[in-house]
């Protein structure tokens, strides 16, 4: 078997013109892969941290030459050599070279590139599919390989956008019984009638780092009229061939214990806001709710979940933090049915796997989201496939980046396809 015969690692340019980690495997028959490091804006207290280098002179202080440096020193030196298929060695080396809990030894955009390089270079290796190969690190009893339904975001606020609206993300779901292409042609058309339905009513058409729509609008449900007026005159039937869904990212509206929002004149408690989502679920047949709530109200997550549960997936994101201890966490809460997995929220490819297996076993639908700072590396779409996720969130339907993702999906459709191995998502328990 192949063994990695060189690493190396070089600073480049994510979505937002913002430097990242890129790294290259060579490999001893030859073959060699890259990976590059993804980054968040709206980032959870949880997650694991991203080495930065803080030289004002450099980047306004964002290159990020010393992870750089940590995966040609401190890494090549721990994983040269050893065989590239032993991935659970590779990624456990890096967590023992780290000794921290949130990698702040070495930064999470060190060690996740590594990861994600070696699997793709054992992928390659090996001549299979890189979606086959992560299927080796997952158990074995789970469901047949299927295409994630996509929620599409298409109208971006919080973090993503500043002059928008208080929830973070404003989703378009098509309806689970759909085929992947034919859901990605339902979110083109959406989205492509949403910027008219903007053009008509004079707000602006400029988009935020997801490629979503961030027009300055008075009110959050404002956001979801025009989504709803666009669903409509796109021919689509909202309730039935597509629903609407929110990421509140409610941390960036919690102030002093209370939440902020645009359509309220003063500051809400959360049995309040959980009302306004209630009305919002009812009229616009909002089926998922990303972090409703801000990620340590433990105890209004678990007012929350009991009263919407039924009504909509309720999902964690900063909530969890693709962390083992934070989803316990959420769990004795009984706070959500459904996570986001973000492999840079914790820094490896197999503790991610880990985290998913956990989740599984307690019934939650998995997530699989790329982060507001991208590159065209299209690995989550592999990785979402392979761990047979039940959504994914890669952004607008609009951006190379993001578009890097969706291509990467209907190849993947047309291989299983071509291969009879291809199933349709089951229809989710929340769409009737």
């Amino acid at each position: 078997m192949a063994t990695i015969k060189q690493l190396s690692a070089r600073e480049i340019l994510d979505s937002r013109g913002n430097p990242t980690v890129s790294v290259r495997v060579l490999l001893s028959d030859g073959v060699d892969a890259e990976a590059s490091a993804p980054s968040g804006a709206s980032k959870g207290s949880y997650e694991a941290f991203e080495m930065r280098d803080a030289d004002p002179k450099r980047y306004n202080g964002l290159g990020v030459m010393k992870a750089v440096d940590n995966v040609n020193t401190l890494i090549s030196q721990k994983i040269v050599g050893m065989e590239v298929t032993a991935q659970q060695q590779i990624d456990r080396a890096m967590i023992e070279l780290d000794g921290t809990h949130a990698k702040t030894k070495l930064g999470a955009n060190a060690t996740l590139p590594v990861s994600i390089a070696v699997t793709r270079a054992a992928a390659k290796s090996l001549g299979v599919p890189l979606f086959i190969y992560l299927r080796n690190f997952i158990q074995k009893d789970k469901t047949a390989l299927k295409i994630p339904t996509p929620a599409f975001n298409i109208f971006n606020g919080g973090l993503h956008a500043n002059n928008s609206i208080n929830f973070q993300e404003v989703l378009i779901i098509p309806a689970s019984y759909k085929s992947f292409s034919q859901s990605l042609q339902m979110g083109v058309s959406v989205y492509k009638q949403l910027k008219d339905e903007l053009k008509r009513s004079n707000q602006s058409m400029l988009i935020g780092d997801e490629g979503g729509f961030a027009p300055s609008l008075d009110a959050n449900e404002n956001a979801l009229t025009l989504v709803a007026q666009a669903i409509e005159h796109s021919s689509l039937r909202l309730g039935y061939d597509i629903f609407t869904g929110i990421d509140a990212s409610a941390n960036n509206f919690f102030v002093d214990d209370h939440y902020k929002l645009k359509d309220h004149p003063s500051a809400i408690l959360p049995a309040e806001l959980s009302n306004f989502y209630e009305e919002i679920i009812k009229k616009y047949h909002c089926i998922y709710l990303e972090d409703p709530l801000q990620e340590d109200d433990l105890e209004g997550w678990s007012l929350l979940f009991p009263k919407l549960s039924q009504k909509a997936l309720i999902v964690g994101d900063d909530l969890t933090a693709t962390n083992p201890y934070r989803l316990q966490i959420a769990l004795s809460k009984n706070a959500i049915n459904g996570i986001v997995i973000k492999p840079n929220q914790i820094g490896t490819v197999i503790e991610t796997i880990a985290v998913i297996e956990i989740a599984r076993h307690m019934n939650m639908k998995i997530v699989v989201s790329n982060r507001s700072g991208e590159t065209t590396d299209d690995f989550i779409a592999d990785f979402a496939v392979a761990v047979g996720a039940d959504y994914v969130k890669f952004g607008a339907p609009a951006r190379g980046e993001r578009v890097a993702k969706y291509n990467r999906l209907l190849q993947i459709e047309d291989q299983l396809r071509a291969a009879g191995a291809i199933t349709s998502t089951p229809t989710s328990d929340l769409v009737q």
